[in-house]
């Protein structure tokens, strides 16, 4: 009996049943997809605001202000996304940003160095449509080898954060902190469905 209960256990763990007694994470329902599609909304809406995607654009230079300008002084992505050789981001963008009565033509800053994404992985945020831009955060291919858990820690990143708090002249995301990180843990929790998908 023992034999035949570990012989039946092994074809379905290899057929990629269960076995039994096992559990499964039920699938969400769709009022929890609806409600996921309406977070992952909110969660679009901040990404591809100016704060975000001035650093995700789609080609290799940077972009700055509300307008989503090119960047001023030829800065490009460089070889690792920090800048090229003797003009890397954190040559103006420093450790903080300055205080206020600086002026708002002063480059802002973070504690973490100020970067863009890689070449090889650029998550570009500008221009792309809902449902593209889900599956690309979603996929660690695509998004530096992250899974779900990995990418909640992300929004905890200075250099995301800084965002609400950008300096003199730079609008905030508008969308509170907290309603964003509620929104994404909304999305995941119901399986972070895609638009569209």
């Amino acid at each position: 009996m023992i034999r035949s209960s570990l012989v039946l256990a092994l074809l379905l763990a290899a057929c990629g049943g269960q076995t039994p007694g096992a559990s499964q994470a039920p699938a969400p329902s769709p009022a929890d997809r609806e409600a996921g599609l309406a977070a992952f909304e909110t969660v679009r809406g901040v990404l591809q605001h100016p704060r975000c995607q001035n650093c995700h654009p789609a080609g290799d230079v940077p972009l700055q202000g509300d307008e989503g300008r090119p960047h001023n002084q030829l800065v490009l992505r460089g070889p690792t996304g920090h800048g090229m050789a003797g003009a890397e981001c954190t040559t103006c963008h420093g450790p903080t940003n300055p205080p206020n009565s600086f002026g708002m033509h002063v480059p802002p800053g973070v504690a973490k160095g100020w970067h863009m994404p890689p070449p090889e992985m650029p998550m570009v945020f500008v221009g792309v449509a809902p449902g593209a831009l889900c599956e690309q955060i979603k996929d660690p291919a695509r998004n530096g080898g992250k899974d779900m858990k990995a990418l909640r820690a992300h929004l905890e990143d200075p250099l995301l954060t800084w965002g609400w708090n950008p300096g003199a002249g730079r609008t905030p995301v508008p969308t509170p902190y907290a309603e964003f990180v509620a929104a994404w843990e909304t999305w995941a929790r119901a399986g972070a469905p895609c638009p569209g998908g």
